[in-house]
């Protein structure tokens, strides 16, 4: 049995992962999807101050209080950059780093300096117009997201404090040298922001580079795909 940890995505929560945990379960795995602090069901912590460390210190403290190691750590989309300073900061208890058509950052990035300037310009804007100056408005679903999954996470999906995405990731212990895994979601979206990161992958010593046939967020619109290529990794 594997411990999948998720750290999930921009404006999402562990709700998200629901259809994962029995597709996981019946395979043999355990999921674990804590719910980033001004999120989901954290939503009244929400404040101007929270930054990426926050969302780091969150899956931390879940490593901690529920004792887990061994750990098949999932970071997805804006998640990747939390999981990476999880992975960091717990090397002892992460056996194995899994981006999910995420941010695979290095040392001193952010979310928006690995985007495009105008990305970053439309973000700032919606947040001055629509967030009163610190909360990120969220991104339109995948186009193939179905219209039942459409009515389920647009009525939970939740602006994303602004320094999330402004905060440089900070490494304290040097290079990662756990085994990590990248997972391309091949259905291109907007903008494409995730390929860099497979080139990286593919040009990786001890990286693995894999692709699934869906969009974005393949735990809402193909997860039966998802369970089979994360039940794949961790047995081989």
């Amino acid at each position: 049995m594997t411990t999948f940890l998720v750290a999930h995505g921009a404006w999402s929560a562990g709700w998200a992962w629901k259809k994962m945990h029995p597709l996981l379960a019946a395979r043999g795995h355990a999921l674990v999807t804590p719910t980033l602090t001004g999120l989901g069901d954290r939503a009244h912590l929400a404040h101007a101050g929270i930054d990426l460390d926050h969302h780091i210190r969150d899956i931390l403290a879940v490593i901690d209080m529920e004792d887990l190691s061994a750990i098949a750590l999932i970071g997805h989309s804006y998640g990747g950059m939390v999981a990476t300073g999880v992975a960091d900061r717990a090397r002892d208890r992460v056996a194995r780093l899994i981006y999910l058509d995420a941010f695979a950052p290095r040392d001193g990035d952010s979310v928006f300096s690995l985007s495009a300037g105008p990305y970053v310009e439309e973000r700032l804007k919606a947040a001055a117009t629509e967030g009163d100056g610190w909360r990120l408005p969220p991104n339109p679903a995948p186009p193939d997201t179905a219209p039942e999954d459409l009515a389920w996470i647009n009525a939970r999906r939740l602006p994303q404090p602004l320094e999330t995405f402004r905060q440089p990731l900070t490494m304290t212990g040097g290079p990662l040298t756990l085994p990590v895994d990248y997972i391309y979601a091949g259905r291109i979206g907007p903008g494409d922001r995730f390929r860099p990161f497979l080139r990286k992958a593919q040009d990786t010593e001890d990286w693995r580079a894999h692709e699934i046939d869906a969009s974005h967020s393949p735990h809402v619109t193909a997860p039966e795909a998802l369970a089979e290529l994360l039940d794949g990794i961790v047995r081989s």
